[in-house]
């Protein structure tokens, strides 16, 4: 726990500007995180139910052309 504590301090020491950017870059590797996951999942297998569930949706005609 003394790292996350070292970081929660280190970053309540930051100037609004370094905050606006140290938030930016997170957000940015969140981001990246969530998308190798989705990619890892899909490539799995594991997001094919939500096709199915769309085709058939789209089938029953419960969805709006864009």
């Amino acid at each position: 726990m003394r790292k996350l504590e070292e970081l929660e301090m280190a970053i309540a020491s930051l100037s609004e500007e370094e905050y606006r950017e140290f938030r930016r870059w997170f957000l940015e590797k969140d981001w990246e995180k969530w998308d190798r996951q989705i990619e890892e999942d899909s490539k799995a297998g594991q997001l094919d139910f939500l096709v199915k569930e769309a085709l058939e949706a789209k089938k029953r005609g419960h969805l709006k052309d864009l």
